[in-house]
């Protein structure tokens, strides 16, 4: 059975789209990606592996973004870039005050009048020549946060920042709704072609 060409049209372009959203989504999130079973953040050119922890409830169990619980966080950064180890990086979070979601972006985080308010928690520019950086705060309340690393470039004036947006006690369903929103546009187009749907609804309407 061939799909008429408007539902065609329809499908194409709102399949397009949300993957086009999920690539911004990727963009935004300041390079924090799941690769290869672990997760990764980019910092301009820079790289590190990175790790979330909540080890009072969760145990051992790694976290890329979005956390379970309310409660002490531990966060790592261990650079896979050796100029990492030579320049000063801080680390800061921050209430999600504005709903910025997550597609924030730095120019978002710019925009903000008043950022120190909505600062929950900043290690200041230090220089970990150990390769690992390692952040430790305990979080009081559920919401969206967004976590905002920065590092310079090693002889340049040129600053680097990787901003991710994450949630904290469940609050979200992150960027897995996007995925699944894509498998299901997926799944409506193959049942259109195959005109499984036209079958269903002259089932229902009794035909």
């Amino acid at each position: 059975m061939r799909i008429p060409l408007i539902r065609k049209v329809l499908l194409q372009t709102s399949l397009f789209g949300v993957l086009l959203l999920f690539t911004a989504h990727l963009r935004s999130a300041g390079g924090v990606v799941g690769e290869a079973g672990s997760c990764m953040i980019n910092i301009g050119f820079y790289t590190a592996h990175f790790s979330v922890y909540q080890p009072s409830d969760n145990g051992n169990d790694v976290f890329c973004e979005d956390l379970p619980d309310v409660e002490n966080t531990i966060f790592v950064l261990d650079y896979l870039h050796q100029g990492l180890e030579k320049v000063p990086v801080d680390f800061r979070i921050i209430e999600d005050l504005q709903g910025f979601g997550q597609f924030v972006r730095w120019e978002n985080i710019e925009g903000i009048d008043d950022l120190e308010s909505q600062t929950v928690f900043f290690l200041p520019p230090v220089i970990h020549s150990n390769k690992r950086l390692t952040v430790e705060y305990k979080f009081e309340r559920s919401g969206s946060y967004i976590g905002i690393v920065t590092a310079p470039h090693p002889t340049k004036n040129i600053m680097y920042r990787a901003v991710f947006p994450f949630e904290v006690g469940n609050t979200g369903f992150g960027y897995w709704s996007l995925i699944l929103l894509v498998i299901l546009l997926l799944q409506v187009q193959y049942m259109s072609s195959q005109g499984i749907l036209h079958k269903i609804s002259r089932k229902f309407r009794g035909n």
